[in-house]
């Protein structure tokens, strides 16, 4: 059982709150993209409206090992008091003197934000004494960091034992809750919409879905792969040589289960891999050699955006073609659109993955779907049936650890 965070009071109580601040910086440190920032928001706020302090923890970018100014989180501390309108204090570690001691010297409405965890290798390695030292600082765990819930990184999985109480964030609440909907209450027609560069990325999800969907619609650089298995030709588009048996047992796997699953029957393809390329509709099981396919045709927009508007649950991660290039994203943006008509007549539509959220993003259409995931690798381990390590860390009757050292005074 997992506790959540509307059912605890945090009086006079330092919550040790592990959120993804994993945002983008510009040259000047400013934040480009605050998405990630603004769905901590509700969780950091319970905590400091019901009587307690909130010690945040996070990773940004990939460090190396060690201090990186461009990594510092201290260039989020400004965002953070201007939010929240509370005193924001700094630690210049994460572990260590100085945040022990402003954890204790922290008062109930306000917030002390640690540095970087990843400038310590330990957070990767999920190291228990790293763990250990981080656990001292607050009386409460959250974990709201849904994105990182696949890793077992110390703040993410190993901290979790030495907290007698331990809850989900809103973000892990509202991913779970949401995420369940296309894995247990499924309302029919359930059609799947899955691209991306990949067939190799994706295989376990496809695997998996085939047990829910009735309908699955494959996009991308991965549809090349299955269109060889079927013998067709695909010129020089993106190939996985060695997944095209495995494609093609997928393809007959689909067949025997009776579920409708979609290639492109056109594509966009271009003689080169550059936005300015001479451009060409193409059949999409015949690619003439030297044409690179990189976008679905209109044809399959159509068919596509047909599928997905008679659908009641909709679940859809990765673009359609190479997004990124304005001559090569009206096939994402296609789906995007049939997503939210979709959604407008009431279906339910979970969207996964970053250019699918972009694609949205680009059209203002982010708040016409039910619900778009902050955590794309840790979206698709869930579909697949795996076990997160963040989120079986936080079950209530995990054997708990109680650390000597510590005082809740």
């Amino acid at each position: 059982m997992i506790q959540y965070i509307k059912d605890y009071s945090f009086k006079n109580k330092r919550a040790l709150i592990r959120v993804d601040f994993n945002v983008p910086l510009n040259s000047n440190f400013q934040i480009t993209d605050d998405t990630k920032m603004k769905a901590t928001i509700p969780t950091i706020q319970k905590v400091l409206n019901k009587g307690g302090a909130a010690i945040l923890m996070s990773h940004l970018g990939r460090p190396k090992g060690g201090y990186e100014e461009r990594f510092s989180l201290k260039h989020l501390v400004h965002y953070l008091t201007n939010t929240f309108n509370t005193k924001v204090h700094f630690a210049k570690d994460c572990v260590g003197p100085d945040p022990q001691k402003k954890s204790k010297a922290l008062k109930p409405g306000e917030i002390l934000l640690l540095e970087n965890l990843r400038f310590h290798p330990e957070e990767k390695a999920g190291d228990e004494t790293f763990a250990k030292a981080l656990a001292t600082l607050g009386e409460v765990y959250i974990n709201d960091a849904f994105a990182t819930a696949h890793r077992s990184h110390a703040s993410t999985s190993t901290i979790a034992q030495y907290f007698k109480e331990k809850i989900a964030g809103y973000v892990m609440q509202a991913e779970l809750e949401n995420a369940n909907r296309v894995l247990k209450n499924i309302e029919r027609p359930f059609t799947a919409i899955i691209g991306g560069a990949k067939v190799s990325d994706k295989i376990v999800l496809i695997e998996n879905l085939l047990e829910k969907v009735d309908n699955l619609l494959i996009g991308g650089g991965m549809s090349y792969t299955f269109q060889k298995a079927l013998g067709g030709s695909v010129g020089a588009s993106l190939l996985e040589e060695d997944y095209i048996k495995l494609a093609s047992q997928l393809l007959e796997k689909s067949a025997k289960k009776g579920i409708n699953l979609f290639l492109p029957a056109d594509i966009v393809v271009a003689d080169c891999f550059t936005n300015e390329a001479t451009i060409a509709i193409s059949d999409g099981k015949i690619v003439q050699e030297g044409w690179i396919g990189l976008d679905i045709g209109p044809e399959t927009q159509k068919k596509f955006a047909t599928i997905i508007q008679n659908a009641r649950t909709i679940l859809w991660n990765g673009p359609m073609g190479v997004f990124e290039m304005p001559n090569f994203n009206k096939g994402t943006k296609a789906i995007a659109k049939a997503v939210v008509k979709a959604t407008e007549k009431g279906a339910f539509s979970l969207v996964g993955g970053g250019q699918s959220a972009a694609a949205l993003n680009s059209l203002g259409f982010s708040d016409k779907v039910s619900y778009i995931s902050t955590g794309g690798g840790a979206l698709l381990a869930y579909i697949e049936g795996r076990e997160l390590p963040g989120i079986a860390a936080l079950h209530v009757d995990k054997h708990f650890l109680p650390l000597p050292c510590f005082s809740s005074e």
